[in-house]
């Protein structure tokens, strides 16, 4: 069976003429966008591209199936508009990072149901991977998380620093920012799915620095709500501050993280002015500003 998304990435190459500005319409990788072609090619028994270091150009059956392909996609369209109109309440399908903390969550939640008590809201908690997937299959509207800083976005929501979080009792505290070598004796704890991993891992080696490892969690509220008992310390986003917790820069590590909405055209024409988004958007944008 034939995916739509497959269907999306051979008319983004068709109307571009390169995988690679065609991958960045689709928000996709090009080896992502590259792979779902050769899906499509191997689907519909032939090549449908002549690839070189130059261009990309059709094959016989590629200018076969190119207006199949586009009668295939308005088709989708339309039994999407339908839907619309004669179904219930616009579905709203959105994707968000789970390197957010549930308090942000809870107040971006809390905002779109003020904006429209009765939207169908459908939301996907994941690591960025895995919800970049979804929005390709079409599974998704949007996407709400951390992107590349050369990433195409619908909105751009904020750029954040990463801070060592510490308990508040803890002696460090009280300081604006503290040293690696103020760290040397420290127990540390891992967000297994930090963005930063590898540039904190990297940065206290650079540092001489090698730590006792008290815990590794993938649950971010976990990793906090031990943090706050003094179990260990470790570098989190700026948005996780609470209380029982103080955020403190550690210096000569500058990694951010930019936050972003990903989606498509196709998407956006259907989603783009709806008030529960611009409410979820703008309640993290704030937060990201804090």
């Amino acid at each position: 069976m034939i995916e739509r998304y497959l269907i999306r990435y051979f008319i983004a190459v068709v109307d571009r003429g390169s995988f690679s500005r065609a991958a960045a319409a689709c928000n996709v990788s090009q080896p992502t966008l590259s792979a779902g072609i050769a899906k499509l090619e191997r689907l519909v028994g032939a090549p449908l591209f002549e690839r070189s270091n130059r261009r990309v150009e059709l094959t016989r059956a590629g200018a076969s199936f190119v207006e199949h392909a586009r009668a295939i996609e308005r088709g989708f369209a339309a039994a999407e508009q339908v839907a619309q109109e004669s179904g219930p309440a616009q579905l709203l399908r959105i994707g968000i990072a789970s390197t957010f903390p549930s308090a942000l969550i809870g107040a971006g939640v809390a905002a779109m149901r003020k904006a429209d008590a009765s939207a169908r809201i459908e939301l996907l908690d994941g690591r960025m991977r895995d919800l970049m997937q979804q929005l390709d299959r079409g599974r998704l509207d949007a996407v709400i998380g951390p992107v590349a800083q050369t990433q195409e976005v619908q909105r751009d929501l904020g750029v954040e620093d990463y801070l060592m979080a510490l308990p508040a009792s803890h002696a460090l505290a009280s300081r604006d920012d503290v040293a690696p070598a103020d760290l040397a004796g420290e127990a540390m704890l891992v967000r297994r799915n930090c963005e930063a991993l590898s540039d904190t891992s990297r940065f206290f080696t650079a540092h001489g620095v090698r730590p006792f490892m008290a815990a590794r969690t993938t649950d971010d509220e976990r990793a906090m709500a031990m943090v706050a008992a003094g179990l260990a310390i470790t570098v989190a986003p700026r948005c996780f501050a609470r209380d029982g917790i103080a955020m403190v820069r550690l210096e000569g590590f500058d990694p951010e993280r930019r936050i972003g909405l990903i989606s498509d055209a196709d998407a956006m024409a259907r989603i783009g002015a709806s008030p529960v988004l611009r409410a979820l958007c703008d309640t993290i944008a704030d937060w990201l500003t804090r």
